[in-house]
């Protein structure tokens, strides 16, 4: 027990503050972007006259953007800020933590190079699709809308831009304590007091049920780039198939509860419902063609 409460204060140290950080550097670049792009060179950019050029676009911008599921949070308020297509923004949130350089290369240094290209190529076709579903579905009602300064986020701005960068840095991230803290707290638990075995345990096998325990289980770890390889290493060293660990890592580094927690902060239900799904969808869908094909 005493060792489980010492991984679980040190968990939540290392991400806490190694989130608060992410916050903060990235809003920061957020608000330089926006104080030097204008609002309308943003939505042009992802509003192309063919639509799905905007959605692979979106998909690109996250795949090519090295955050965690978390740090896309500022990116995403920004975009959908800039009035930025709403299914584009979605394949950005979808394809950002999933497909950065960083973890695809972590996948083909374990997995080897035919799992990290099926996974890459079936998460870009669900990133789209998502983006594309999202829109259908009008989800970007729930949109709730975040003004990081009482005269909105674009105005005109006096002072230096580093001032005004920090200032808008820290009016982002101040509302978002709270949830942040929730979020690391329930994942640093995870880590703390659910051993390893656990996980074996219900999803060992090759299956739809163990890819989908897999995927589930996944939800409430929160999964970076560079914590794959151990993860990854040890449950395949235990048994579990390719596609059940790669289930599991999409599960926890596509939606990881600090993530959803913050979604939830700005966007109503239906839509953290909607994403957790789309998640589990994505992840499930993947771990079964690995297993399939490889």
């Amino acid at each position: 027990m005493t060792d489980s409460i010492i991984e679980f204060i040190k968990t939540f140290l290392m991400l806490f503050f190694e989130l608060l950080l992410l916050f903060i550097v990235v809003s920061f670049i957020v608000s330089l972007i926006q104080q030097v792009v204008s609002e309308e060179k943003i939505k042009k950019l992802l509003s192309k006259p063919n639509k799905a050029v905007n959605y692979i676009l979106g998909m690109i911008f996250g795949a090519v953007t090295p955050f965690c599921s978390c740090s896309t949070i500022p990116i995403l308020a920004g975009l959908l800020n800039s009035k930025v297509p709403f299914g584009p923004a979605m394949s950005f949130l979808i394809a950002s933590p999933l497909m950065n350089p960083l973890m695809i290369f972590m996948l083909w240094a374990l997995l080897g190079w035919k799992v990290a290209v099926v996974y890459f190529v079936v998460l870009a076709i669900f990133s789209i699709l998502t983006g594309l579903v999202f829109s259908k579905m009008n989800l970007a009602e729930s949109y709730k809308g975040v003004n990081v300064k009482g005269d909105g986020f674009f105005a005109n701005k006096s002072g230096s831009r580093f001032k005004q960068a920090l200032n808008d840095a820290w009016a982002f991230l101040y509302p978002m304590l709270p949830y942040l803290f929730i979020g690391v707290s329930i994942g640093a638990f995870i880590y703390g007091f659910i051993p390893e075995e656990f996980i074996t345990k219900y999803a060992s096998g090759d299956g739809f049920i163990s890819v989908f325990i897999a995927s589930v289980i996944g939800i409430p770890m929160y999964i970076r780039p560079e914590t794959v390889l151990p993860i990854a290493e040890a449950l395949v060293s235990k048994g579990m198939s390719l596609g059940t660990v790669v289930a599991l890592i999409i599960g926890g580094a596509g939606a990881s509860i600090p993530e959803v927690v913050l979604l939830s902060k700005l966007f109503k239900k239906k839509f953290v419902i909607s994403f957790v799904i789309a998640i589990l969808v994505v992840a499930v869908a993947t771990g079964l063609t690995v297993n399939l094909i490889i």
